[in-house]
């Protein structure tokens, strides 16, 4: 009777080994039996086609299938591509989303439609999210802050060239660089140019003109910044300290070749990383860190290595 006991329980464990089951009502599942839909802001901003290569490049390791869709920097679309992966009852959802305050909804079917969501460098202000993949946007904000007054002095004027007004990027770069320019440095005109290169340009154009005795400039992204730099250059103000935020490819050649002042880098590839592993480790039945904050670092002329 012994031996014919343990011969079930051996014959269980090996059927119970074979089959996939249930951790706190979720499925396990390995990498390779994933299909994560990833929806960008927009593709074209060069720091976020790095991204997106690099969650490619991270599933095709894991043989994870990834899709992506482009939202083109508008809400409506955005939702659109949720709703599409929703449909095709993908197993995770990676969000990069266009406006924070817009995406709720969007983050609220996906949890109806129990899909797990990851939220990449910006936030969604409601909703269920796994993780929240993040720069500590309000440190790089400080930091741009601190490299304008060590290159400019303290009560140089400045102009602030924001990004999407409802993108939690924009608030929390904003915010570390208000907080550290207070008393030190004189915001003389912020406005938003909606992370956009072209839209910087004119931005700058006119900020420039109504404030000629800017500095300095902030802008909240690489795109707005390389926006800014051409500006500048076009009103015969080289003179003017930029510093951009992404560490973006092209944004470091400039840097490279003495024309844009600085950046402060964020680790794409880090983000792409940890939005994958929480993915994993979730599917996994393992605990997941509701936020996890990727490194930032300046890059400028004085540190840039060639």
């Amino acid at each position: 009777m012994k031996k014919k006991l343990i011969a079930i329980i051996a014959v269980l464990l090996v059927v119970l080994g074979n089959m996939s089951f249930v951790v706190s009502g979720q499925e396990k599942k390995k990498p390779e039996d994933l299909t994560i839909g990833f929806s960008v802001s927009t593709l074209n901003n060069p720091a976020f086609v790095y991204l997106k290569d690099q969650v490619e490049a991270i599933g095709k390791e894991n043989k994870t299938k990834i899709i992506v869709l482009d939202a083109q920097n508008d809400a409506a679309t955005q939702a659109n591509n949720i709703d599409d992966f929703i449909q095709q009852k993908v197993d995770a959802i990676i969000i990069n989303p266009v406006d924070s305050s817009a995406i709720t909804t969007s983050v609220e079917a996906a949890n109806k439609a129990n899909i797990p969501v990851v939220t990449v460098d910006r936030s969604s202000e409601g909703g269920k999210v796994l993780s929240l993949i993040v720069s500590d946007n309000v440190l790089g904000g400080k930091m741009a802050a601190e490299y304008l007054i060590d290159k400019l002095g303290e009560n140089a004027k400045i102009g602030v060239v924001e990004g999407i007004p409802g993108a939690s990027a924009t608030r929390e770069r904003g915010e570390g660089f208000t907080k550290a320019a207070k008393g030190k440095l004189d915001i003389v005109s912020s406005q938003s140019a909606n992370f956009d290169r072209a839209e910087a340009l004119v931005v700058t154009e006119n900020m420039l003109l109504s404030n000629p005795e800017i500095k300095g400039i902030f802008a909240q992204n690489d795109e707005e910044a390389l926006g800014a730099l051409e500006a500048a250059i076009s009103a015969g103000r080289e003179d003017v300290v930029i510093i951009g935020f992404d560490g973006a490819q092209l944004a470091v050649e400039s840097i490279k070749n003495k024309e844009l002042d600085a950046t402060i880098g964020q680790r794409f590839d880090e983000m792409a990383r940890l939005s994958l592993e929480s993915i994993y480790k979730y599917y996994a039945g393992e605990e997941v860190e509701s936020e996890i904050l990727a490194p930032v670092e300046l890059i400028s002329q004085d540190n840039i290595k060639e």
